[in-house]
């Protein structure tokens, strides 16, 4: 079945930037807009939602990483695509 990358998104002018907290693991189910990562940027949290609901199939970072635009946190199996 198809899976879907959840890459991280614009988050400004920033690079690098921390990761503070992965909320799923491999097997949780997601519903859309469920943040799946906290990233801290500046004096600021982010949250990066699940683009889709779904099984959450892969989780390629971790808590203390660093990641920019574009790096593929998360692949999620969706549901209901017919």
């Amino acid at each position: 079945m198809a899976t879907l990358d959840v890459k991280i998104p614009d988050i400004g002018d920033f690079k690098d930037v921390p990761v503070i907290e992965v909320h799923v693991k491999p097997g949780d189910t997601v519903a859309a807009e469920d943040p799946i990562v906290t990233l801290e940027s500046d004096k600021a949290t982010m949250e990066v939602p699940a683009p889709a609901a779904g099984k959450v199939v892969e989780v390629l970072i971790k808590a203390g990483d660093r990641v920019s635009q574009g790096v593929l946190a998360i692949r999620v199996e969706p549901v209901g695509n017919g």
